[in-house]
């Protein structure tokens, strides 16, 4: 055999094979499905990453919209068969904006369609943009459980401060309390208080995936850096902070409610807060807490006294006021601990490149010099004129 020859098989199980490769010598290796999240960068730029496209977050924000209406129909259809078996009638579904007919399977309905906005917006984040559905949740790609619960105290305060400041805008606003109802009595209470508390959790941290997650980050996926017109530059000022995808994904929170009056703008608020929130704190953890517990006594309470309608009607100035007030209290004691706690929202940063021991180009070649070893201990064969086959470094994988 030709000392210089090339040999026709490595003689040991390399993960990779030497020979003949495309692309300059170095193997050909498969991609990566979904690409890691930008290091270095806050939550509504998450979705930034080099396989970003300006058609990904448009073609994943309408796969969201068509999920929600998939997700909803697939649903209701075993619901109406369980519905009409267990002896129960569809006649009275769709009076007064009932699906049913009856408020616990509406209440039932309404929360499990919402649920399933989880899995269809994580699978767009994995499917459409190629990025880890975890990127949604925070800056370190997972729910972090003790900042969870540390907020969940603090949505406790939060809750008693709006009952106070609510009662308040209610004497303020010449509200004598009417007739609120009566104890329903347990063996109704527990049906309903059964469906809040299994769903709500799931039915909240599904619209902060949506709104304060997707749409946010889908917004700031947007970018114009790197162009040299003025405006053109002005603008991408503009998009690198999270305002606009702040204000959009409240406004779309604000249309995807029924409230009259000043009730939108309690909405647009609420949504507003908790998207600052997400980026200020780099997770939507601090959104789930509050939006959970806000909703659970928005329907136990009601469910208690016999007055749960699910039908969004008017809301006067005051009680928005006081909402808002009570709100943005949490938010500053959001804020506070999080620093306290040194709670991150950054993806972390690109770690700088490792020094490789390269020969000297001075140095002569011989064509009977050994190679360097293989990583795993292995001697790399050699190539004609004595360079040896480099073996797989990392870096950008070709695909």
């Amino acid at each position: 055999m030709d000392a210089y020859a090339y040999p026709q098989a490595p003689p040991h199980p390399y993960p990779y094979g030497y020979g003949p490769q495309p692309y300059g010598g170095y193997p050909q290796v498969k991609r990566p499905w979904t690409d890691p999240a930008p290091p270095g960068r806050r939550f509504h730029q998450l979705a930034r990453t080099e396989r970003n496209r300006w058609w990904r977050p448009l073609v994943g924000s309408l796969f969201v919209l068509a999920g929600t209406i998939v997700a909803m129909v697939v649903l209701m259809i075993p619901m109406a068969i369980v519905w009409v078996a267990t002896g129960h009638d569809l006649n009275d579904s769709g009076k007064d904006g009932s699906i049913f007919g009856n408020t616990n399977a509406d209440l039932f309905f309404n929360l499990a369609g919402l649920a399933l906005l989880i899995p269809v917006a994580g699978f767009a984040a994995w499917w459409i943009q190629r990025r880890r559905p975890g990127t949604l949740l925070s800056v370190t790609g997972r729910i972090r459980w003790r900042w969870l619960l540390a907020c969940c105290g603090l949505s406790l305060a939060f809750l008693g401060l709006s009952y106070g400041l609510s009662v308040a805008a209610g004497l303020a606003g010449g509200d004598d309390g009417g007739d609120d109802g009566h104890w329903v009595g347990w063996g109704k209470f527990l049906v309903t208080a059964l469906i809040v508390l299994v769903l709500v959790p799931f039915q909240a941290s599904a619209e902060e995936v949506v709104f304060r997650g997707w749409l946010v980050q889908a917004v700031g996926a947007y970018t114009l850096e790197g162009r040299t017109a003025p405006f053109a530059r002005a603008l991408s000022r503009v998009l690198r902070t999270p305002w606009p995808g702040i204000v959009v994904a409240g406004g779309a929170f604000a249309v995807g409610h029924d409230y009259t009056g000043w009730g939108p703008v309690d909405i647009f608020m609420f949504g507003a807060i908790l998207g600052w929130l997400a980026v200020r704190t780099g997770g939507l953890e601090s959104g789930m807490a509050v939006h959970t517990f806000n909703n659970i006594m928005s329907f136990l309470v009601p469910a208690a006294l016999g007055t749960l309608d699910l039908e969004q009607g008017s809301v006067g100035f005051l009680p928005v006021l006081a909402d808002v007030t009570a709100l943005a209290a949490y938010a500053l004691a959001v804020v506070w601990l999080a620093r306290r706690m040194g709670i991150t929202n950054r993806t972390p940063a690109a770690e700088g490149p490792q020094p490789q021991d390269t020969p000297s180009q001075d140095t002569p070649s011989q064509s009977t010099q050994s190679a360097p070893p293989h990583a795993d201990g292995h001697s790399v064969p050699s190539l004609p004129d004595g360079q040896a086959a480099a073996p797989y470094q990392g870096g950008h994988p070709i695909g």
